[in-house]
């Protein structure tokens, strides 16, 4: 279909304060336009870096969400203000769904919300001072839910933005639910409104918006019966709730003046266990979902073999440590059925923490098969940072790193998850960078970011690639050697 963008040549519009009075009232929302991409519509449109989005469809636009969901129509009207002050009126005839090619300089354009409970578990309030300043902002913001998969309590939403989701059809939605009984939910989260706001997944449920629930267990609080409750509770809004993970609280030195929670044992572990796998059966009979997932930590404590694979109903729980083991497992062994094995001989460093290590070894083991000439050493971290009882490898400094890899024979090269690192940066919690690292071991160091294969490749040699695949096409795999 041939695309008309526009009845009239941009350079010709008149500010249309003047021929358009809907326009005229004052704009609360402007969104700077910080690129416009190459052979996109904006630029066919004459729409530049430093213009204004003004309105769409002669609607403001709140955030990317009002944006996306308006000019997904076949025909747009932008109202765009130019850096010399002109108001353009563009009116755009295209496919349904086809992107007009803006970038805002605020991906959200709008600000973040921040989180408004001050909940009894929350690590944010659990790190030491003097860390850069973005690890301390709590975020509590419905967008995210949707954009990153963030768990959100509901408790920083309005009416308003309920509707929104359902008039949009938003999915999935994340909520930290951690209980159902209101009065506990108040005291959790620190905040009165806080019971309340669990209406809000009722109206969700309504609309047939899909689900997917969080409950952070914190011993001798919301454990036991409580948690029976509340899985009870949530299991009424499946199958639009689609899943729900149970996680350990992470409890680290830094607890002064906060509420008093224990560490569970293992005795814990087991009975949080057997309370999942029960409603894991009632809930696969009636909606043909587990449902009711228990984090990868419940398992390694209670010293039981994680799950097969079908049990985590496609991992949609994974990015909360839920199934991490299993597919790392199944990834690995997949991938080592292409590799022929040699007689190579090295030796490599794997790094890790407690919580994953024997699964590392294990890995490593499988890897010595193919080239048993080939020395791999594991070393589990301790995490003297944070304190002993967080034992993930995404909370790993490279203090604790550099000092517990001090003195050893680390052989010609040092693995690391990319779990230790910022996400779009190689700097550590503690600020210290992957180039400082290296310098201080002395050693090269190898950063995991793939699938199976591509962990085999960081151990065997980069260069080595499955038959048929190029390296950059492991790289992109769906697997990531990391943790929660």
């Amino acid at each position: 279909m041939e695309k008309n963008h526009g009845a009239y040549e941009p350079s010709g519009i008149q500010s249309n304060q003047q021929k358009n009075p809907d326009f005229q009232k004052l704009q609360k929302h402007e969104h700077l336009i910080q690129e416009v991409l190459p052979g996109s519509i904006g630029e066919e449109m004459e729409i530049q870096a430093g213009d204004y989005l003004l309105m769409v469809n002669g609607e403001e636009i709140e955030d990317i969400f009002d944006y996306q969901f308006l000019i997904e129509e076949e025909l747009v009207v932008l109202l765009i203000r130019k850096a010399n002050g002109e108001e353009w009126e563009l009116e755009i005839e295209k496919e349904e769904d086809e992107d007009i090619g803006l970038v805002f300089e605020n991906s959200l354009m709008d600000e973040y919300h921040s989180c408004r409970n001050k909940c009894m578990f929350c690590f944010i309030d659990q790190m030491p001072k003097g860390m850069r300043d973005t690890l301390y902002f709590k975020d509590d913001d419905s967008r995210l839910s949707f954009l990153q998969g963030n768990y959100i309590t509901l408790t920083n939403m309005s009416d308003q933005d309920i509707d929104r989701i359902i008039r949009f059809h938003l999915a999935p939605i994340n909520i930290s639910v951690h209980t159902t009984n209101p009065e506990l939910r108040c005291k959790m989260l620190s905040n009165r409104f806080a019971g309340e706001a669990l209406k809000k997944i009722d109206r969700l449920y309504e609309a047939g918006i899909p689900m997917n629930g969080q409950i952070v267990l914190c011993k001798g609080v919301n454990d036991g019966e409580e948690l029976k409750r509340t899985i009870e509770d949530l299991l009424q809004y499946a199958p639009h709730m689609q899943s729900v993970s149970v996680v350990p609280v992470g409890l680290t030195k830094f607890r002064e003046g906060l509420y008093p929670l224990e560490a569970f044992q293992q005795s814990d572990a087991e009975a949080v266990l057997s309370m999942i796998h029960s409603y894991q059966e009632i809930a696969y009979e009636q909606f043909g979902i587990h449902f009711i997932h228990a984090s990868d930590e419940w398992y390694i404590l209670a010293g039981q073999e994680v799950p097969e694979a079908e049990r985590y109903d496609g991992y949609v729980q994974y990015e909360n440590g839920v199934g991490m083991v299993r597919m790392f497992r199944e990834d690995l062994q997949e991938a080592l059925k292409t590799c022929q094995g040699d007689k190579r001989q090295g030796k490599v460093t794997l790094v890790t923490a407690k919580l994953i290590y024997p699964t590392i070894c294990w890995a490593a083991e499988q890897i010595r098969k193919r080239f048993p000439e080939l020395e791999i050493q594991v070393v589990c971290i301790t995490n003297h940072f944070f304190g002993e009882q967080i034992t993930v490898t995404g909370l790993l400094t490279a203090t604790d790193i550099l000092e517990q890899l001090k003195g050893r024979d680390l052989g010609d090269r040092v693995v690391l998850p990319s779990a230790v690192l910022k996400a779009d940066e190689d700097i550590f919690l503690d600020d210290i960078t992957l180039e400082d690292v290296q310098k201080a071991l002395q050693v090269s160091v190898h950063i995991v970011k793939s699938n199976g294969m591509g962990f085999i490749q960081a151990i065997v040699d980069d260069s080595m690639q499955q038959p048929g695949e190029s390296s950059e096409t492991s790289a992109s795999s769906r697997y990531r050697y990391k943790e929660r």
